[in-house]
């Protein structure tokens, strides 16, 4: 079976790489399209963002989403609050098909799943559909990113204010963000490409802001949370056999490791990397076959790119363009400073 398969079992719509697209090289595309955006524009756009961090760090809210890519529709439970010790709490449901549930508890998130026993990490938020960086504040991302204030419209029923974060290069998508007026809470999200394409969104069904922490909230407090997996020291810092050469600017590592997949029990090297909005994960290895042409799955805006070199299977998963992920596995090469 192939690594691809593994590595994204809901993927609906399949093509062939080298048959429907001719994909460039970082230097063939190196042309930056983006347009000049005017100081005003940003200047009205950051703080309709700063206002946003501090709406999901610091308000009491139950709300519903779906994100909807593919003609499909996955819906989703969200609560949020903070108790009368300044400590935020936080719950994360997929409601349809098995269960699936986050749990948040200050700098606690446990995570119920399927697949796994209940586990939980040290950390200061949660992992799901909407980006982190939205609740921590979007100024690191100046580098790569502009921000634009497009204008007003109306979403749930409320006045929204359209902010756009457009990426500087061609390599990357960009966020579309509805925002409460009364509140600067997010009340839709959408990745389009450069043309304006919507690749895959996410719409609020409702939005309850209150006073006081929800009930489900309340007995989140009262929960006892699974026992906090303890991570080697140097796990997520291993020098591996191979490395990545090229990520578009603005990328930094934050994971490199080898472990086995969990549905082929393939021994695999796993690299993860950010630009503050977008992750980008890179899997290695050895494969069965010698080559074997590229290929890709798109499921909404996440690409799964996966092709073999050398006897060596490269695949590249992030809510990227596929020329981006094709520059990014062309960029895999043997490490010179790995150990045996």
């Amino acid at each position: 079976m192939k690594l691809i398969s593994s590595l994204l079992l809901l993927v609906t719509v399949s093509t062939s790489l080298a048959a429907n697209e001719k994909i460039s090289t970082p230097a063939a595309a190196n042309e930056d399209i983006s347009t000049p955006i005017a100081a005003n524009e940003k200047k009205q756009a950051e703080p309709w963002l700063e206002r946003l961090a501090t709406s999901l760090q610091t308000l009491n809210f139950s709300t519903s989403f779906v994100v909807v890519k593919n003609n499909q529709a996955e819906p989703y439970h969200w609560f949020h609050g903070v108790d009368e010790n300044g400590n935020e709490l936080e719950i994360l449901s997929l409601l349809n098909g098995p269960r699936r549930d986050v749990l948040r508890k200050d700098n606690i998130v446990s995570y119920i799943e399927p697949e796994l026993p209940p586990y939980s990490v040290t950390s200061q938020q949660i992992t799901g559909p909407i980006p982190a960086v939205l609740r921590e504040g979007v100024t690191a991302l100046g580098q790569t990113y502009d921000f634009i204030s497009v204008g007003r419209s109306r979403v749930l029923g409320r006045p929204a204010q359209l902010i756009r974060i457009v990426s500087k290069d061609v390599y990357r998508y960009g966020h579309w963000l509805w925002l409460d007026q009364e509140s600067g809470m997010l009340l839709k999200l959408a990745l389009a490409n450069r043309t304006g394409q919507l690749l895959e969104q996410i719409q609020f069904t409702h939005l309850d802001i209150t006073d006081a922490l929800s009930e489900s909230l309340l007995q989140l407090q009262q929960t006892t949370l699974p026992k906090v997996i303890e991570i080697p020291a140097g796990y997520q810092e291993q020098i591996l056999q191979w490395q990545v050469k090229w990520l578009p600017e603005g990328f930094k590592r934050l994971n490199a490791n080898r472990h086995r997949i969990s549905t082929t029990k393939k021994p695999v090297e796993f690299m993860l990397f950010n630009d503050g909005l977008v992750d980008v994960s890179v899997y290695v290895n050895p494969s069965e076959d010698t080559q074997r042409a590229t290929d890709y799955v798109m499921d909404g805006a996440t690409v799964v790119l996966n092709q073999v070199v050398n006897g060596f299977e490269v695949s590249v998963v992030g809510k990227i363009p596929a020329k981006t992920a094709k520059a990014i596995a062309d960029s895999v090469v043997l490490n010179t400073q790995s150990t045996p």
